[in-house]
């Protein structure tokens, strides 16, 4: 999926990057341009990378208690 129609960025670049040593939105502008002109793109560009530095606690969101 784009996240950044701007320079074209998409999540699995993100992901990618993450993966190469981004730890942060800032190592991920750096490396690939996004979030660099309009903006828009920030907060679900960040989301993608705090969700590659912590996917477990992608699974705690999938499950809601029932009582």
């Amino acid at each position: 999926m784009y996240v950044c129609i701007c320079k074209g960025i998409t999540d699995t670049q993100i992901r990618a990057a993450v993966e190469d040593g981004a730890s942060s939105v800032h190592d991920v502008r750096n490396a690939l341009g996004v979030a660099s002109q309009c903006g828009q793109c920030g907060d679900l560009a960040s989301e993608i990378v705090h969700q590659s530095l912590h996917p477990q606690s992608n699974s705690e969101s999938l499950f809601y208690a029932v009582s």
